[in-house]
């Protein structure tokens, strides 16, 4: 019979397997932070190679959605970096796998899909960020 509560009930052997696939998504993500990181430097060389007046400069513009995209998907990534941490900390501590609104078992499919879950479908529902 299979429980559905995550990590919260699992063996020792399950939440190494939690453990290891937390870690490489965490890997996935500290590289893409690091390729990001590599092309907003990329962006920002590149504009202090050309002329400063944004409001002429008909590359102007599309350099500035440039860098903001690439600064929001950096942030983005930084984000979910720190969620994988807190994930492995939960872990760590035997609350990882519980919602952390009832208290409830998040069902497994919901922590594969989204292995940084804090909450259950039900409560994330009904308490959105």
């Amino acid at each position: 019979m299979s429980d559905s509560s995550g990590a919260a009930a699992s063996p020792p052997a399950g939440r190494e397997a939690i453990r290891a696939r937390l870690a490489a998504e965490r890997a996935e993500t500290s590289g893409r932070i690091a390729a990001l990181n590599r092309e907003f430097d990329a962006i920002v060389a590149s504009n202090a190679l050309v002329a400063v007046d944004d409001e002429h400069d008909p590359e102007g513009s599309s350099t500035a959605f440039e860098r903001a995209h690439v600064a929001a998907l950096l942030a983005q990534a930084r984000d979910h970096l720190t969620a994988l941490d807190e994930a492995l900390e939960r872990l760590d501590h035997g609350d990882y796998g519980r919602c952390e609104v009832c208290g409830e078992p998040i069902p497994a499919e919901r922590l594969e899909a989204r292995p940084s879950a804090t909450t259950c479908v039900r409560c994330a529902t009904a308490h959105p960020r």
